[in-house]
């Protein structure tokens, strides 16, 4: 990734807040990186680096520094966007496929071979994946030594180290001293073992929180989820088990309670938090094209920051979007509650009023008086849930976007639309023009566009590459009439 001195170092210069995480700038003089926002005094041109990512940085011998926590900040919405390898790779190393998988998992997933994602990864990023693995992991280990009250050896194992050891050398490396230094930070009531971790989750402004509020509180499954104006929570299916999150809205930032079954799932369920807020994008690129439409210019003055929601978890969000077809969403509401009461006591949360959305196996097992909808929209979900279960086709936010279109309208009675959807919500495609909805429709009529979905998708082009974002915009402008979409 190409990054220019002069433009990096007027960002720094002015601190600008809406480049964290595009870049990040190492001081050769005191050894530390920082955000380009960071309040310190702004560094001599010759003592500055700039780098691609925090562990191309912490590869240079740079620690974090202290003060702006460079570590946490919003991701880069380049790579969030992007559909290629590196975008793809990056997308699923924050979800902790590495840890998990190890780099052979990785490139299994991404369909390369481990040298050739390495290449690409050092070419564009500055550290290969297990460098980008293990700053994920210094922040993920801080995360624990900040908020909770657990031992050294607990949270060197429930952060992804294969070692105390390595544990400690990390830290000492990313943050510049022994994971103490940062224990008087604990707060009054720690959980001592699996618990309730809080955690903020910065975003970039502007953003219109009530508007992603709002769209979840329309589909909020009971017994699921929940969501109003001061907050959302819900349960979630992670890779080591269940868990739960209270999302409640900050100034700048959002506060994740997150209750976990098992502590190596923190990574994953930050990693799922910000995609379904939708954080990491950069609402100043996307309103300033946006507002350049003269019938979109007022919305976007009015409401600034509309983001997209998207999923915690891609089967889910594309059984909703089936569920959804031709359908209101009080009416899809109605439908997959009943879906989810009939595995509830299957799959517990660690509260006991929630429980995680089914997953395939558990969708197939259900009698077909668990699906209250037509029989051939039965068997879509059915074959859906198959190909899920089988490896055929892949949801999680790594996954080929073009393949998974194919793949997925190549079921019976899945169509562009839904494939659309998915692609939008579950893989974060930022540019999906849903031409064909009633409610884009809808409001494209309202604000004086046109409603027939070719000459729709021709204005469109003018919105590239942020169609997504404008399909949230013409749905609000269509209210209070519902879109038909989940």
């Amino acid at each position: 990734m190409e990054l220019d001195f002069e433009r990096c170092y007027r960002v720094v210069d002015s601190r600008d807040q809406r480049f964290d995480g595009w870049f990040y700038t190492g001081v050769t003089s005191t050894g530390i990186y920082c955000r380009p926002s960071c309040p310190a005094v702004t560094p001599k041109r010759h003592n500055v680096r700039f780098f691609a990512s925090a562990a191309a940085a912490q590869q240079a011998g740079l620690r974090a520094c202290r003060r702006c926590h460079p570590d946490a900040t919003p991701g880069s919405p380049d790579w969030d966007r992007r559909a290629d390898l590196v975008g793809r790779a990056m997308r699923l190393i924050g979800d902790g496929v590495v840890d998990r998988d190890g780099v052979p998992g990785l490139a299994r997933r991404l369909g390369y071979t481990e040298r050739h994602l390495t290449r690409v990864l050092t070419e564009q990023v500055g550290a290969g994946p297990l460098a980008l693995a293990r700053a994920q992991r210094a922040q993920t280990a801080r995360i624990l030594v900040e908020r909770t009250a657990l031992t050294v050896a607990e949270i060197a194992f429930a952060a992804g180290f294969g070692s105390v050891r390595q544990f400690n050398d990390t830290f000492r490396t990313v943050y510049g001293g022994p994971p103490s230094t940062l224990r008087g930070r604990v707060p009054p009531g720690a959980p001592d073992r699996a618990g309730v971790i809080t955690v903020r989750l910065a975003f970039r402004r502007p953003m219109a929180v009530d508007a992603v509020l709002g769209f979840l509180a329309d589909r909020a499954v009971p017994g699921v989820e929940s969501a109003d104006g001061g907050g959302y929570r819900r349960a979630l299916r992670l890779p080591y088990g269940a868990g739960t999150m209270a999302l409640t809205p900050h100034d700048g930032f959002l506060a994740a309670a997150l209750h976990l079954a098992d502590l190596r799932d923190l990574a994953p369920a930050v990693s799922r938090c910000r995609r379904l807020f939708d954080l990491d994008a950069d609402p100043a690129a996307v309103d300033a094209v946006l507002g350049a439409d003269p019938a979109l210019a007022a919305a976007v003055a009015a409401e600034p920051g509309v983001r997209v929601p998207g999923a915690v978890d891609g089967f889910e969000l594309a059984v909703r979007a089936v569920v959804g077809q031709q359908i209101s969403v009080s009416a899809a509401r109605r439908v997959l509650a009943r879906l989810c009461a009939a595995t509830a006591s299957q799959t517990a949360a660690p509260t006991d009023d929630l429980s995680p959305f089914p997953g395939p196996a558990e969708l197939l097992a259900l009698p077909d008086d668990a699906f209250a909808m037509p029989a051939a929209r039965r068997g879509t979900l059915r074959a859906l849930a198959a190909g899920v279960a089988d490896g055929g086709i892949g949801l999680d936010p790594g996954s080929d976007r073009v393949e998974l279109s194919h793949r997925l309208t190549a079921l019976p009675g899945i169509g562009p639309w839904t494939a659309g959807y998915v692609a939008m919500r579950a893989l974060g495609d930022p540019d999906v023009l849903l031409g064909t909805d009633l409610g884009v429709r809808r409001g494209a009529a309202a604000l004086g566009l046109p409603a027939a979905p070719a000459d729709l998708t021709a204005h469109a082009d003018r919105w590239r590459p942020w169609r997504s974002y404008a399909n949230l915009r013409l749905w609000r402008s269509a209210t209070p009439m519902k879109s038909t979409s989940e």
